[in-house]
C-alpha cells in the first residue's frame, strides 16, 4: 500500500492542507492506514496505543487555533516523525534503551516545539539505536527487508522511505543522518554544528551532536530546513562550480562497488563542465577517526554517569564498552580533541578558500546497506565531516543489483547551510 499523498512535495501538501483542498482528516487516515499495512514488517515507528486519537485531537486543536486558511502557518498539518531521543510532550522517551521512560522526562525539545509552532503535527516516535550508538533496534530497510536501514536514526529514515511521512527529525554524532538516509535511498541533511538547538534531546556528545532531517525529496530538504533554521526563501542555483574530492586514506575506506559508482558520478559531473579537484585534506584519517571516537566516548560516559550507576545491567555490550573507553579519557585529552576539531574545521575552510572549492563530494557510505540487522554499517565516510561540524547532505545515486542505494555526500562551507541546500542538485547529479 502506498500513501497517495507522498507523491506531493511537502510544500505542495502543506499549501493544500492550508487551503482545505486536501482534508487534514483524510491525510491522517491515509497515513495511519499505510503504517498499519507496512510497519509490522518495517518496524520504523515505536508503538503508540492511542496514536489515532492523539493525532485527531491535535488536528482539532490546530483547526481551532487557525480557522482562517490565510492565517495558517507554513507547515500546517504536516506529519513529522521524531527520533526517540527528542522529548515530545505527551510521548515517552527511552532513547532506544531498556531504561525506564521516567529517567528521560524533561522539557520538550526546542526543535520539536519550533515545528509545532509552525503547524506541524508529530506523527510519532521513530526507532533509534540504543542511546544513538551501535546497538540496533528492529527496524528494517524498506528497500530490502533483509538489510539494515542504518543508524542511529533508523526509524526516521525507514519511515520516510516507506512513505509514512515526508520528513523526520534525526540526530548525528558520527553518521546517524547521512548513513541511514543513504542506505534507504532518500535525502538527509546534517546542518553545521550548533545551527539547530539540541536542547531537549538526550545527549550523546555535546561536541559532536547535530540535529537534522531526513526527507523524501530534495526540495523538501530545502523547504523544511529553511523553516527549522529560520532562513528566508531562496531560489535554486547552480553556483557549485568546483567540487573537492578528499583523497588519500579517507576515500580508501570505501569498498570497490561504492568507489566504482562514485567514479561514474564524478565522470558525469566533469562531463557537465564542473571542475573537480582531488586533494588529501585529511592526511592520516585513522588519527582523526580515533580522536573523534575518544572524544565522543568521553562525553558519552559523562552524560551517562548517573544513569549507568543505577542501570548498568540494562545497557548493551556496545554501550558498556563505549562508557569504559570514555572513562579512560582524561580532561586534558578531551580539550585536545576539541582543539583538533576546531583545527580541522579551519584547515578544511582554508583549503576551500585557497582552491576555490564550493563543496566537497564523497560517497555517503563505505558500502550499500549490509545484510542483516546486527550492524548499522560503517560511519567512516561521514566521520571527519561531522568532526569538523560542516553541513552535509546525502543524495541518492542509483541502486546496486540487490536494489540497495548508493549515495553521494555533499559537504558545504561551515555555517553556509542554505547555499548548500539551495543548489540545484538535480541539474548536477541527474
Amino acid at each position: 500500500m502506498e500513501n497517495k499523498f507522498i507523491g506531493l512535495r511537502a510544500s505542495e501538501l502543506c499549501n493544500s492542507l492550508k487551503n482545505n483542498t486536501i482534508k487534514l482528516d483524510e491525510y491522517i487516515e491515509e497515513t495511519l492506514a499505510v503504517i498499519a499495512a507496512k510497519d509490522y514488517d518495517i518496524c520504523a515507528m515505536l508503538p503508540e496505543p492511542n496514536r489515532k486519537e492523539r493525532l485527531f485531537s491535535e488536528a482539532r486543536k490546530l483547526q481551532a487555533l487557525y480557522p482562517e486558511p490565510s492565517m495558517r502557518p507554513p507547515l500546517y498539518g504536516l506529519l513529522v516523525g521524531v527520533k526517540d531521543l527528542f522529548n515530545v510532550d505527551g510521548l515517552p522517551t527511552q532513547a532506544g534503551s531498556k531504561l525506564p521512560a521516567e529517567e528521560f522526562v524533561g522539557c520538550e525539545a526546542e526543535a520539536v516545539s519550533k515545528l509545532k509552532a509552525l503547524g506541524a503535527i508529530v506523527l510519532g516516535k521513530t526507532v533509534t539505536t540504543e542511546f544513538a550508538y551501535f546497538s540496533p533496534g528492529a527496524t528494517r530497510n524498506p528497500l530490502n527487508l533483509g538489510h539494515t536501514p542504518g543508524g542511529s536514526s533508523s526509524g526516521s529514515a525507514a519511515a520516510v522511505a516507506a512513505g509514512y511521512c515526508h520528513v523526520a527529525l534525526g540526530t548525528q554524532t558520527i553518521a546517524s543522518i547521512i548513513r541511514p538516509a543513504s542506505y534507504c535511498g532518500i535525502f538527509g541533511f546534517k546542518p553545521s554544528w550548533g545551527k539547530v538547538s539540541t536542547e531537549g534531546v538526550f545527549p550523546f556528545s555535546q561536541s559532536a551532536d547535530h540535529v537534522g532531517i531526513i526527507c523524501k525529496y530534495y526540495k523538501d530538504m530545502e523547504f523544511f530546513a529553511r523553516h527549522l533554521l529560520e532562513q528566508p526563501a531562496t531560489s535554486s542555483t547552480d553556483t557549485m562550480k568546483c567540487f573537492g574530492i578528499a583523497t588519500g586514506t579517507y576515500i580508501k575506506q570505501a569498498d570497490k562497488s561504492v568507489l566504482t559508482n562514485f567514479n561514474i558520478a564524478i565522470t558525469a559531473l566533469k562531463n557537465k563542465g564542473t571542475i573537480v579537484k582531488e586533494l588529501d585534506v585529511f592526511g592520516d584519517i585513522d588519527k582523526i577517526n580515533d580522536s573523534h571516537r575518544r572524544l565522543i566516548a568521553a562525553e558519552f560516559a559523562s552524560n551517562h554517569k548517573n544513569l549507568y550507576s543505577q542501570f548498568s545491567h540494562l545497557y548493551s555490550k556496545a554501550s558498556n564498552e563505549l562508557i569504559e573507553l570514555g572513562m579512560g579519557v582524561s580532561a586534558e585529552e578531551i580539550k585536545q580533541c576539541q582543539k583538533e576539531q576546531s583545527m580541522l574545521r579551519k584547515q578544511i575552510s582554508s583549503m576551500m578558500l585557497s582552491e576555490g572549492i564550493d563543496a566537497w563530494i564523497s560517497p555517503s557510505t563505505t558500502s550499500t546497506a549490509p545484510l542483516g540487522l546486527g550492524s548499522t554499517g560503517s560511519p567512516l565516510m561521514s566521520l571527519p565531516w561531522t568532526n569538523a561540524g560542516l553541513p552535509a547532505i546525502t543524495v541518492p545515486n542509483s541502486l546496486d543489483d540487490n536494489g540497495l542505494a548508493f549515495g553521494l555526500q555533499i559537504v558545504g562551507k561551515f555555517e553556509d547551510d542554505m547555499a548548500l541546500l539551495s543548489t540545484d542538485m538535480d541539474s548536477l547529479f541527474c
